[in-house]
Order: C-alpha cells, then structure tokens, then sequence
C-alpha cells in the first residue's frame, strides 16, 4: 500500500500539467450530470399548479390520457399511453349522482371558453358559481344576477359596460348581438383575467349542452378527502358515467376523481403531456451527452496515460507488480477526479437555475407546469459526482490494463493498432450507413432515431478507424505539403505518417464535434427551413381577420359578402392521436393539424394538392399529407382512423393527399369537425382572406371591420405552419445539448492535443538538437495542425452528410441545410482550437537559443 501510495503521489506532481486536461474535462462532466440530474428530477415532481380549484377538495373531470394496446411480435400485449391537449368534458349526470354523495357539502359545475375584451386583450369566462373553487369572493359590488351582468377579476370598475365577445365551438352567440354588450355589477379575487357570468349565460357561450368542463367539489366538515374521494368514485363506478365522447376499443375512459397536485390537471390541459414530454426528450439528450461526456472523459484519460507509456512499462520492468501499478494509476486518477467532481457539482445547481431560466424565457414550458426543486434533492450533483469519479478510475484501469497484464519485457513495446479494431470499426461503418439507408425507408421520429443511431454508430466506427483515416489522410495531404510546405512541410508529413496512432487520436475528437453538431444543426435547420418554403408558397391570402376569443358564428359568410373579397377561409389548428405500430409495438403521435372551410381554400391556402379534391372537404373526411398517406397506405376513397385531441375516435374517409404537410400538418379537416373536438377556438384562430385584384384594399379593410365586431385586420399576413407543442422545448433543450457537446468536444480537442504536444517535447528538443531552426519546427506544427483539422472537417463533414441526406430526404425531401454562419463557426471553432492545442503547449521548447528541458 505504501509503494502504491508513493508511486501515485510521485506521479501527480510530476504530471501535473498532463493532468489538467483530465481535470476540465472531469469538471465539465461532473457538471452536466449534476445538472441534467436536477433537471429530470424536478421534471420527474412536476404536476400542473392548482389555481383555478385551490378551495376544492376533490375535482372530478374527463380522463385526459388516450390509450393503444397491441401486441408485439412474439410478446405479451403493451399499452401505449399519450396525453390529451383538448378538454374531454363530464356528462351533465355527473353532477347530480356527485351532489348526492354523503360528505359532500358543496359540488359546483364549472365551464371554462375563451372572451375576447378588445384591444387584443382575452380572458376566461366561468360561471358565478365556480368563483367558490378559486376563493373567489366580491371585493366591490355584487354577483351577477341576469344574462346582461358579469363579475370581473380586475381591469374595470362597477358600473363600466364592456363589450364582449365569445366564438365558443358550437355557440349560438353572435358578437354582433346586443347581449355583447355587459354590465360590470363586481369585482372579485381569485385567477387574474376572468369574467364570470351567470351560469345560464355561461352555459350558453361555452356552447356545450349536456356536459360540463369539471365539477369542483367541497367536503363537509369532518369528512377526510381520502375518504370523500372513495365514495365519489364508487358512486360514479355505480352509476355507469363515463368521459363524454366515443373512445377506441380498449380505450376506456372513466371520469377521473382528482384531489391535491392533480386538481390542476383539468385547469392546464397541456401541462401534463408537457411534463411527459419533457421527460423523454431529457432523458434522450442526456443519455446522448453522457454517453459522449464518457467518450471524451475516458479517451483523455487514455490519452493523459499513453504519454506515459514507457514510464509505466519501465516500472513493470523493473519489478512493480501489476497490481501495484494499477492502484497506483487508480489513485493517481482518483485524486484528480475527486476534485474535478466536487468542481463540477458545485456548479450544478447554477447551471440547472440558468437552464429553467431559459426555458421561461422562451417560453418552452406551457403555462401551469409546475417544476418543484425540494432541498431533499439539492445533494443529488454529489451523487453524479461519484459517478464521474468511477468513470474516471474505470477508464484508468483500461488505460493501463495491457502494461499491467504482459509481461515486463513485452512492456516496453509499443503496441500497433490490432487487426480486431479495425475490423470492429469497418462494421459499425458499415451498420451506420446500413442505419442511415433504413431512414430513408421511414417517417416521422422512426427516420429521426434511425438517423440519430447512424450518425452515433459512424463517429465510434471513425474513432476505432482513426490510425488508418490518419494514414489515409497523410497520403493524401503528404503531397502538397512536400511540394509547398518547405523543410517544415516534410516534418509535418513524415510525422503524421510515421504516427498514425497518434494522428487518429487527434483526429476523433474533431470529427466527433463536426459530425455530431453538424448533425443536431441541420437537422432542425432542414425541417425549419423547409417548413417555411412550404408555408410561404401555400399562402395566397393578403389580409387576416383575428378576432379576440375566437370570430364569432357567421364572421367567415359576411367576410366573403363584402366588396372586393374574392375568397375567405377560417382557420383552426388542433390536434389528434395517431395510433400506429413500431415494431410490432404500439406508439401514439400527437399531431398537429388545421381545419379549415373548403370552399376556394386554393386561393387562400394551396396545399398543393396531389389527389383527389379539397372541395369535398366536410365532417368525416380528411385530406391527408403525401408522406403520411404513404407510411398508412391510403389514397383518396380509402379510409383512416384517427383519435381527435379529446380522444374522440373517428374513421374519416380519404378526400385528397397534398404537399405541403411541413407547414400544414400531416392532416386536413372540415373546420366544423374538428371545432367539435377542439377546448379553446380562439387562441391562433384567423380568418385568411384573399382580396380582388382591382380592389381598393383600404375600403375592404375598413369594411372588414364593420362586417365583424372586434375584428383586427393584418396586412401581408405570416404564413400559416403548423408546429408540434414541444418545439420550443426542444429547441432550447436542443441548443442546451449543441452547446454542452460543443463544450466537451473543444475540450476533448484541447485536451488530447495538448497531451500529444506534451508527449513531443523530447522530441523536438532532439530535431533542435539535430539542426532544425525554431521556424522550421513552428510552420510543421502549424501544417500538423492544419491537416488534422482539414482531416477531422472533412471526415466528420462525412460522417454527418449521410445521416443528414437520409433524414432530409425521409422527411422533408430535400438536402440538407445549414445556415452559412453556423457553418462558419464551427469550422472557425475547430481552426482555433486545433491551433492552440498543438501550438500552445509547445510554447517553451520552441524558445531560446537552445533547447530546455521541461518537466510534463
């Protein structure tokens, strides 16, 4: 133990400067792991927050999840389950079966729509009654007692009159009507932006007869929720209530019971999916940074070991038992990468409050999600802590494994690259690009995780191929260099060749920044930047009617009868469940999808049809986008089956394929179907519209106006493109995990560069020794770096373009894109750190007149 002891404290002093590499890279990965651990931690607490029912004891509302079994191949039967954005609303029954409940003091119904106040100002409108949920209570005034009175929550004064407006799916409600027009008779407390209405009128506007968005209920004194919640259940189980719409066999929707964090459910629809979401998409970039945070961690710790080499040889040879000189290397390593660890993990914490941060300020998390940090967790960074520090000592003892296990004489040899490896490395090349040509085969997420798994399967082939691309490279670059480069031109080639292992290693960590972020850029570049062509050339309209809280019935039919308007559409978006099978697996896609009205929808918005006509759009048929009818196999006359964003399941008939889905989504509605499925009309609703040719469009704008009460008219409106819920999400979580990998892979860079140059420094003293001038030394170690840069660019620019044409292809049909600046970054971060990473270190071996000697 004391030999051990000596040995490793000896060797910590005396490569102290070979070790600060390994130090940054340690703290760098004890830091993201810590971070990416609070992360999914909080994620995996968080719950919708509890506003709109805090004073309730027990909400009952719709169940919002959708469900898919199947069974797969040579399998027990699984269950898919998917989140559902739409309201999924409670049979009126329920009310009653609820209010006869024992322990029920209280049950209230509640109606949630959306009102538009004017000026671009919306709020919620709610039943009186509801007011008690939210410790609602009248500070001024009194409760609304006929349909003309409301309660607001704030922003006018009693005694006011307003004009509202609500476009509610299914409202008989005109907002040119007189009854637009309310007396403010209170003021209340409770969620800021709601207007309550008498429950009569409330029902009315929501447009829902028969059902009811939730019931709160409140507890009798004395009566525990827990058991309350038993009763109410049973009770509604006897009664035979469930979820108002029909659901797909096996989909069984019973009403949910719900009491402390889950009350919020029914309030934030899309917090819940948000937070499943949220999950997946963290525990897939994290799974993908830690896996290259401990390619980066173990090969610089290889690296940092290889340099010494002969010194661990030497001390085989001359008796250290190999036992020794593990516990040695282990302690050696493990000193380092305690405190590189506790670096890293104090540092977790900050990072983890400038990540939600950012997620706020880009508003990637829905409204209502809740993401709980309790301070039981704040010591979970020690955790990943240990966990970087046993990455570290594993990665030691490989390092080290073959000077311990051969034979002290054998020790001293240095071992060439073995036939195993490249065998190895040709494979993965060869199961990459076979990954890669599935996912051209392929649609949606299955052609992006085919494509993910290429890119990854090729850049580890490349690392196990790097001494032959090295060799391969310098044959290449051997020429010009001796022909332009001078005496330090024949350095350089003659170095890179004779040292391909050495080269390769230099080689990785550049093809694994360029190919890995080159992939993560374009990726979403593509699709974005096609995405918006398609928009852009759909759009034939040149104003938009908005209106707040939705247009009301009947805005679209007087927009079309005034002068000079040639063609209006109404457009809705929303969602559905697409259930489908991977594998033999059942999946659930939620989609996003538009319902517009089909008369002249061509000179509005062109989808670009490629069967079939748009025309017979209407409720029960559906147009479906190429690539999507392709993967189903369905043509016009052909069926499909789809879940709508409240779960309601329908089999629509086939009208048309089209185009352009990047923009308009993988489907196409009647807009009265889908209205019927859909919790929120108003938000992103508009009216496109389309003005003749020799019209005056400022009369039109005008008359546009006065035909729609409310109305806002846009000139030169943005096109219409769909886009998935969580596309901020991902995209900051996407840039958070381009950024991270960047962060490693520079320093993967700098490290192993640097770690080379310092392995050199004999070297170059003896090519002083032996008459080369400083000049001569400094213009092959700027040719040395030249060529592996060029080397790892281009093979990394490889590795990256097939992945990349497959996804491209597979799901935009075109090659891929990246803008020219972020293309210029990465090769300019690639130039910088490549130069000082080989020159840097070697900084005092090339000073002075004769050469020193340094210490590593």
């Amino acid at each position: 133990m004391s030999v051990t002891r000596l040995l490793a404290s000896r060797a910590a002093r005396t490569h102290r400067r070979a070790w600060a590499a390994v130090f940054a890279a340690l703290v760098l990965t004890s830091l993201l792991l810590g971070t990416f651990g609070l992360t999914l931690a909080s994620a995996a607490l968080g719950h919708p927050r509890v506003e709109r029912y805090a004073a309730a004891d027990l909400v009952v509302a719709g169940d919002q999840n959708t469900r898919f079994t199947a069974k797969p191949w040579g399998s027990e039967p699984e269950t898919a389950e998917a989140g559902l954005t739409e309201r999924v609303r409670v049979p009126e029954a329920a009310l009653a079966v609820v209010r006869k409940v024992p322990g029920v003091r209280v049950a209230i119904a509640d109606e949630v729509f959306p009102v538009g106040l004017g000026g671009g100002k919306a709020a919620t409108g709610r039943p009186w009654g509801a007011a008690r949920l939210a410790h609602g209570a009248v500070w001024e005034g009194r409760a609304p007692q006929r349909a003309g009175e409301v309660v607001v929550s704030g922003g006018a004064r009693v005694g006011e009159r307003i004009a509202l407006r609500a476009g509610g799916a299914g409202a008989t409600y005109s907002g040119n009507s007189a009854n637009s027009v309310y007396s403010v008779v209170g003021v209340a407390g409770g969620p800021r932006d709601t207007v309550y209405f008498t429950g009569s009128e409330a029902r009315r506007l929501a447009g829902h007869p028969g059902s009811l968005d939730a019931i709160g209920i409140v507890a009798e004194r004395g009566v525990g929720t827990d058991e309350l919640h038993t009763r109410v259940r049973h009770a509604l189980d006897a009664a035979g209530l469930e979820s108002v719409g029909r659901r797909a066999d096996g989909d069984r929707a019973a009403l949910r019971v719900l009491a402390g964090d889950g009350r919020g459910g029914p309030e934030f629809l899309a917090a819940g999916p948000a937070r499943t979401g949220l999950l997946m998409l963290l525990g897939s970039v994290a799974s993908t940074v830690v896996l290259i945070a401990l390619l980066v961690v173990s090969s610089t710790v290889v690296q940092a070991l290889q340099q010494r080499a002969h010194e661990l040889a030497l001390l085989r040879a001359v008796g250290a038992t190999p036992g020794q000189l593990r516990g040695a290397v282990g302690r050696e390593v493990g000193r380092v990468a305690a405190l590189a660890a506790l670096v890293g993990a104090a540092g977790a914490f900050p990072a983890y409050v400038a990540l939600r941060g950012l997620l706020d300020a880009r508003g990637a998390l829905p409204a209502g999600l809740e993401l709980p940090l309790p301070p039981w967790l704040w010591p979970a960074p020690l955790v990943t802590a240990g966990v970087t520090v046993l990455v570290a000592r594993l990665a030691a003892l490989i390092a080290v494994a073959r000077t311990a296990n051969v034979r002290p004489a054998e020790a001293l040899r240095e071992a060439a690259p073995g036939k195993g490896r490249q065998v190895t490395g040709l494979v993965l090349l060869a199961m990459g690009v076979s990954s890669a040509g599935t996912a051209t085969l392929l649609h949606g997420e299955a052609a992006a995780a085919a494509a993910g798994a290429a890119a990854v399967t090729m850049v580890i082939a490349c690392a196990l191929l790097g001494p032959w691309i090295a060799e391969g490279a310098m044959r290449l670059l051997g020429a010009p260099l001796r022909r332009f480069g001078g005496p330090g031109g024949w350095l350089a080639a003659a170095n890179c060749t004779a040292a391909a292992r050495r080269s390769g290693a230099a080689i990785t960590p550049i093809v694994l920044v360029t190919a890995f972020i080159g992939v993560q850029l374009s990726a979403g570049a593509t699709l974005t930047h096609e995405g918006a062509a398609q928009a852009g050339r759909a759009l034939r309209a040149d104003l938009a009617v908005r209106a707040d809280g939705g247009p009301p019935a009947g805005a679209v039919e007087r927009i079309r009868r005034v002068p000079g308007v040639r063609a209006a559409t109404d457009v809705v978006p929303g969602t559905v469940v697409l259930a489908r099978r991977a594998a033999g697996s059942p999946e659930l896609d939620r989609l996003p999808v538009l319902g517009v009205t089909p008369e002249r929808l061509t000179q509005t918005l062109d989808p670009g049809v490629r069967e079939g006509t748009v025309r017979a759009l209407r409720p029960g048929t559906v147009a479906v986008g190429e690539d999507r009818a392709r993967s189903l196999d369905v043509r016009p006359g052909s069926t499909v089956t789809l879940r709508f964003g409240d779960g309601v399941q329908a089999r629509l008939r086939v009208v048309a394929t089209y185009e352009r889905s990047l923009a308009l989504g993988d489907f196409l509605f009647a807009r009265d179907e889908l209205l019927r499925h859909v919790s929120g009309p108003g938000e992103g609703r508009r009216v496109l519209v389309r003005t003749a040719s020799d019209g005056d469009r400022g009369v039109v704008e005008q008359a546009l106006v006065a035909a729609v009460a409310g109305a806002r008219v846009e000139r030169g409106p943005e096109p219409v493109q769909v886009a998935a819920e969580d596309r901020a999400l991902g995209e900051v979580v996407s840039a958070a995990a381009v950024s991270a990998v960047g962060a490693f892979t520079v320093i993967a860079v700098l490290s192993t560069l640097s770690l080379i140059a310092i392995g050199r420094r004999p070297e170059l003293r003896l090519l002083r020794l032996a008459g080369a001038g400083r000049r001569q030394l400094r213009r092959m170690l700027r040719l040395e770096a030249a060529a592996t840069a060029v080397t790892g660019l281009v093979v990394g620019a490889g590795v990256a373009s097939v992945p990349l044409l497959a996804f491209s292809l597979a799901m935009a049909r075109t090659v891929p894109y990246l803008p020219a600046v972020q293309g210029v970054l990465i090769v300019a971060v690639v130039a910088v750190t490549t130069g000082a990473g080989a020159l840097l270190p070697l900084r005092e071996t090339l000073r002075g007149r004769y050469p020193a000697r340094q210490r590593g």
